[in-house]
């Protein structure tokens, strides 16, 4: 049972993970150095999730079906992880860039080092030194 049980739910999170077009957009900013940039205007898609959720509380008030307590549900969810791809991206971007600062400088410290070796092992190679 507990067997069926993950496997279902493996095959649910993979349904999710690659046709909801939330979940592909946040993995498109996440998954990318390019993409992190998208990360803040993001954000504002929470807007239009929260006014669908305002929408579906109103119709229910008015007489509207009860299972719309599940759209509302669903516009919440998709609301919190636009709100929170903002911070994270901003983190991740903030983090790839001190990496790639920290690279560049590397680079350029090793530069005059092998350019000097270098030199050296040409002068050595015209002298016919080995």
């Amino acid at each position: 049972m507990i067997r069926l049980i993950w496997i279902v739910s493996v095959h649910t999170r993979y349904f999710l993970r690659r046709y909801m077009p939330t979940n592909i957009l946040l993995d498109a900013i996440r998954s990318r150095r390019r993409g992190l940039k998208w990360g803040i205007p993001a954000m504002l898609l929470a807007i239009p999730y929260l006014l669908i959720a305002n929408l579906c509380v109103q119709l229910v008030e008015d007489g509207a079906p009860g299972w719309l307590h599940l759209v509302v549900l669903w516009a919440i969810w998709n609301t919190f992880k636009m709100l929170w791809i903002g911070p994270i991206s901003a983190v991740l971007l903030i983090r790839a860039r001190l990496r790639e600062t920290v690279t560049a400088r590397r680079d350029r410290a090793s530069l005059p080092a092998e350019a000097h070796d270098a030199e050296g092992r040409s002068a050595m190679d015209a002298i016919g030194i080995r």
